[in-house]
């Protein structure tokens, strides 16, 4: 009995991991991240060139917008 509780909570983890290591990116989700990174790298390219106001408003929608959308929809 001892044995198959063990393979029960083996077999449980395992399902878990394979949960957690599901993530799969389609189109949508890359056309997402890569929309986030083009306006990251605007935001960086108008912070370098002097804006105070346009560019990190960029950088936050970039990385708090469009890179948590790229991983997290299917």
């Amino acid at each position: 009995m001892a044995k198959k509780d063990k393979k029960k909570k083996k077999e449980k983890k395992e399902k878990g991991r394979e949960v957690l290591a599901d993530i799969q990116f389609t189109k949508k989700s890359n056309v997402l991240f890569g929309i986030g990174l083009l306006v990251v790298i605007l935001g960086f390219i108008l912070l370098a060139t002097g804006s105070i106001v346009l560019a990190p408003i960029l950088l936050v929608v970039g990385y708090i917008v469009f890179f948590p959308l790229g991983i997290l929809v299917k």
